[in-house]
């Protein structure tokens, strides 16, 4: 295991993210569903299976955009980097193989429009990665790979009311408690923090992330009729993430 760049802010940014995890599950029911349940919606398992596989898809564009910008500035970073993505580059075929254990074709699959919460995700970190570099999409990675390491094992129980068999999501989930991608994606996002306004940009990364996984799981409950689609999916995004931040100041005692 890779020895943790920068721990102490790294314990900052951890709790900020247990704060935040806090407010998605408070202010999300279909996430509460999903992490509750033991008889799972299949519509809905189906409906956020192939989102997270559009998601896995669209993570490579940007991952590619980091890898372009540390070959020209940090090779050192875009070798760690490189490896990364080679790792979880493939992951949507594991999702994809749950989907069709229960007749969801792969071109249904990849046919699929993405929700809108995932393309303003998509424009927030190709916006940054053109005007301030990589550290919105290296932020969005921790997220991902924190948020994944902490919750997502608590909605197998369900999946499997659904596959009637142990999931290839549960595989991934081992294959993410054996191989630390946290710590690494940590390591590479450290490649460019130096400053304490550098830090408060990761933390503010963090809290639009959570903000528009927050609006992605409203607007998902909404597909598959278990909400009222969201009005403003763009300024439910944007207050998801005013109010993660604010829980998440509450929970580590700051403001």
């Amino acid at each position: 295991m890779s020895e943790l760049v920068n721990p102490e802010f790294n314990a900052t940014a951890n709790l900020r993210l247990d704060g935040m995890i806090e407010a998605f599950y408070d202010t999300t029911p279909a996430a509460r569903y999903l992490a509750t349940t033991t008889t799972i919606d299949k519509d809905l398992f189906v409906r956020h299976t192939i989102e997270t596989i559009l998601r896995i898809r669209l993570a490579r564009v940007a991952d590619g955009k980091v890898i372009e910008h540390f070959a020209r500035t940090n090779p050192f970073a875009a070798k760690h980097w490189c490896r990364y993505t080679e790792e979880v580059m493939l992951h949507d075929r594991l999702f994809l193989k749950d989907l069709k254990a229960i007749g969801v074709s792969e071109e249904a699959v990849y046919g699929t429009d993405p929700l809108l919460a995932t393309k303003l995700l998509q424009g927030y970190l190709y916006y940054t990665i053109e005007h301030e570099g990589p550290c919105g999409i290296l932020s969005e990675s921790y997220f991902a790979e924190y948020l994944t390491r902490k919750a997502l094992a608590l909605w197998t129980g369900g999946v499997r009311q659904v596959l009637g068999e142990p999931s290839v999501a549960e595989v991934y989930l081992d294959h993410q408690r054996e191989h630390d991608h946290s710590t690494q994606v940590w390591n590479v996002l450290m490649a460019v923090v130096k400053t304490p306004e550098d830090e408060a940009r990761v933390l503010n990364h963090l809290e639009v992330c959570c903000g528009l996984f927050i609006a992605y799981f409203n607007e998902l409950a909404s597909k598959v009729d278990l909400s009222p689609p969201p009005p403003d999916p763009a300024g439910a995004a944007v207050w998801g993430a005013q109010r993660a931040a604010r829980l998440a100041g509450k929970k580590a005692g700051g403001g």
